[in-house]
């Protein structure tokens, strides 16, 4: 008799706590297969002092196949689930489809960046919820440190130096403090940067920082940030994004190069195609994270609405803390629905408090309840995150410890550009790379241009408009049906610098084709698949897949890029591509190696420069925190 099959979709805090109790629980009795498009979990807390220069990339990936024993590792992103078929369908990073069957299903995909109706955010703005974005924005802060001590003209010089981040939950104010000492430390070192005055500013709706906090916290959290400099505005958010600044909802207008947007975060969409019960896009499971109706089918993390215990009639919070035990309540009840565990348990959770880090010697916490500010807040949240690691604590506090004593190393390596992490991506977690199937965009709008940004397809060296790459047509169409002159806010292309229409972003999806994927159209015969079996494909249950219905018809954007909430109430992770993310069609042979080289018409390096302005209105208030 075969082993049953245990399938987790997502290896963000639910799922890896999923995958690596059920490996301990299992012992060879059940086959695990973790789904994910990286190979690492992400300790998302610690991801902005990655983009402060404290912590190398590495130091908060935790490898999935060093630390999950018995656990079969499938890299790609699921797409469509069969429900009554009991299969996921997937596609791997390199284009190639393939399908796992399970008896036992875990979706902990968890969640999204949640954007609002403000025209100019896709295109200039950056999120943060994973590497590529973090490498990113550390790169983009020193150029324009750099640039700005080189420009003769002052007003240029202030720009560059103003940074503004959207969102004063626990990533935004994480960012905008470790982001003030980053820049103030690269302008008292240099002896040319004198009278530079690097300027952040953090932005918010909330009538305080940290609104999730209690109120005494918040208020220790701001007292630091405005003692820093940090310019903290509430009740005030962006009403325009230009390529050279931001309009402010005061009337105030911002020169800024740089638009860092950590406003929100809702659930993946993956669980909205399954045609299931939802809570507010939630799956709404019982205290067992169970699918009434669906004994196979379990639910953990962002993308669950777990009713809370303790609260009678509510649910439980979009936090890292409550996805973390949700997946060991999950594997155990997992193990205990297939007969080689114990008895199944309810959901229930003990707050232990939350922590903020504010760089430095400086933080905001209160374990079990008890407020502390100040060096031994900074002490116990250290001390927090190392515990709640499940590796590379060594490396870290290594770090933490070089970073005491030695000043840090502000250099722009250029590894990532600006168009490969767009804000409407579905896989930020993944840096989109020239001449690969694309699973990530979102449209135009991951494309564009923004402050920071490459320059627009239009603009390439000599000034000749830009052609399609090779293998690709122009893209004539929007996702919408309409002209390509036609942008997000409703003005023309043509406002954007250079004064042509974009035909062709850099690094964004053509209408048609892909470099590297011939006959992407639907010209092309049989799909390129790779599959656990030779049978072919179990075709999906109406509702159940993420997948467009016509290999030719044109992509439709994106509806965000995800950022998760992390242990002591910041970002948890997840992943899978949203359903309106085209969906790849593959030629009959493997895909074309594009080499190590970029496509010909790929911007050079240099300054970024971003499109014109667009119109906006105030969107509604977000869901989850940043």
């Amino acid at each position: 008799m075969s082993r049953p099959r245990i399938v987790i979709v997502g290896a963000g805090f639910a799922g890896y706590r999923t995958a690596r109790t059920l490996s301990r629980l299992t012992r060879h009795q059940a086959d695990i297969v973790l789904l994910n498009p990286t190979d690492y979990f992400l300790y998302l807390p610690l991801l902005p002092q990655v983009a402060a220069g404290i912590l190398e990339p590495r130091r908060v990936s935790v490898s999935l196949s060093g630390t999950l024993p018995r656990v079969r590792l499938v890299l790609g992103e699921a797409d469509g689930i069969d429900l009554d078929g009991r299969t996921v369908h997937y596609t791997d990073p390199e284009g190639g489809e393939g399908t796992l069957r399970y008896d036992r299903l875990v979706l902990a995909a968890g969640s999204v960046n949640k954007l609002l109706p403000i025209p100019g955010v896709a295109e200039h703005a950056h999120g943060f919820r994973g590497l590529p974005e973090a490498l990113y924005l550390r790169d983009h802060v020193t150029r324009q440190v750099e640039l700005a001590a080189a420009a003769d003209d002052r007003a240029e010089c202030a720009a560059r130096c103003t940074f503004v981040v959207v969102g004063a939950g626990y990533t935004g104010t994480e960012v905008a403090a470790h982001g003030q000492m980053y820049t103030d430390a690269q302008v008292r070192r240099h002896p040319m940067r004198t009278g530079m005055r690097p300027r952040w500013m953090l932005l918010d709706v909330a009538e305080r920082v940290l609104p999730e906090m209690d109120e005494r916290l918040s208020r220790t959290a701001e007292r630091v940030l405005r003692q820093r400099g940090v310019d903290v505005r509430m009740g005030t958010s962006v009403k325009e994004a230009t390529h050279d600044g931001v309009l402010l909802t005061d009337g105030t207008t911002v020169d800024t190069r740089t638009l860092v947007w950590c406003v929100g975060v809702r659930p993946d969409p993956l669980v909205e195609s399954l045609g299931l019960p939802m809570e507010r896009g939630r799956l709404l499971v019982d205290p067992h994270l169970q699918v009434p109706g669906r004994p196979e089918l379990f639910a953990c993390g962002d993308v669950a609405a777990v009713p809370d215990l303790t609260k009678p009639g509510q649910y439980t919070p979009m936090t890292a803390q409550h996805a973390w035990r949700h997946g060991k309540v999950c594997a155990e009840n997992v193990a205990a629905s297939l007969g080689i565990g114990g008895q199944r348990r309810a959901y229930r959770h003990r707050d232990m408090g939350f922590v903020v880090d504010l760089g430095g010697a400086k933080a905001a916490a209160n374990p079990l309840g008890v407020p502390m500010s100040g060096p031994a807040a900074g002490a116990v949240t250290r001390g927090y995150h190392l515990a709640a690691m499940p590796g590379n604590r060594v490396r870290v506090a290594a770090d933490w410890l070089l970073d005491a004593v030695l000043p840090r190393q502000a250099v722009q390596l250029g590894l990532v550009r600006s168009w490969s992490v767009p804000l409407e991506s579905a896989s930020p977690e993944v840096a989109r790379v020239p001449g690969r199937p694309d699973a990530g965009s979102a449209g135009s709008a991951g494309s564009a241009g923004g402050p920071g940004r490459t320059e627009p397809a239009e603009r390439r060296q000599g000034g000749e408009p830009a052609k399609a790459r090779p293998g690709e047509e122009p893209a004539k169409s929007q996702p919408d049906g309409e002209s390509a002159k036609s942008q997000p806010g409703g003005e023309p292309a043509k406002s954007r610098p250079g004064g042509e229409p974009a035909k062709a972003q850099p690094g964004g999806e053509p209408a048609r084709k892909h470099p590297g994927r011939p006959g992407a159209d639907g010209a092309s015969g049989k799909r390129h698949r790779t599959s656990e079996s030779a049978r072919p494909r179990p075709a999906h249950a109406p509702g159940t897949s993420r997948k467009a219905a016509e290999p030719s018809a044109a992509p439709k954007p994106s509806t965000g890029a995800r950022r998760s909430e992390a242990p002591g109430g910041t970002r948890s992770s997840g992943r899978t591509r949203s359903p309106g993310a085209p969906a790849p069609t593959r030629s009959a042979g493997p895909p074309a190696d594009p080499g190590p080289e970029p496509p010909p018409n790929q911007p050079p390096p240099g300054p970024d420069i971003a499109p014109g302005p667009v119109k906006r209105t105030d969107g509604p208030a977000v869901e989850g925190d940043s």
